[in-house]
């Protein structure tokens, strides 16, 4: 077994899905299939709309087990940056607005949550600011 594996769609002649995954690494492979996806995804360099192979076909390209594609493609699709749409396949999805929709979701559940636990404004927002600190690094207080 290769310690890289690369898979290649060609869905259209302008675009084609390159995805490394790199056995050797500290991150699991359906998070590296997951990053690298959504990363792209984000960046428009796989348009809205654009058709993602199917979990066992892109399972066999990158020698994976199917279940680690499904897991991948499980969370992209919770983080809205994929859609399901039946037998026709798995489709980019208009990621900025869906992006925005659950993080908007998830802010409201925790500034719930942290005023079910009795903290006041700024501490809520100190703890925020620390994850996001932990997740982007010192660029997150510019």
């Amino acid at each position: 077994m290769h310690d890289r594996m690369h898979a290649r769609t060609p869905q259209e002649p302008h675009v084609a899905l390159h995805i490394t995954v790199d056995q050797d690494a500290a991150t699991a492979p359906f998070e590296q299939i997951r990053a690298q996806i959504a990363e792209r995804a984000h960046s428009g360099a796989l348009p809205v709309g654009y058709k993602l192979p199917t979990v066992r076909g892109f399972a066999e390209e990158l020698g994976l087990a199917a279940n680690t594609v499904a897991k991948a493609y499980r969370a992209l699709e919770a983080d809205g940056v994929i859609e399901t749409r039946g037998r026709h396949g798995t489709f980019i999805a208009a990621a900025g607005d869906a992006a925005r929709r659950r993080a908007a979701e998830a802010a409201q559940s925790y500034a719930q949550r942290a005023h079910r636990l009795g903290l006041d404004r700024a501490a809520a927002l100190a703890a925020v600011e620390d994850a996001l600190r932990a997740v982007y690094g010192d660029e997150a207080g510019a």
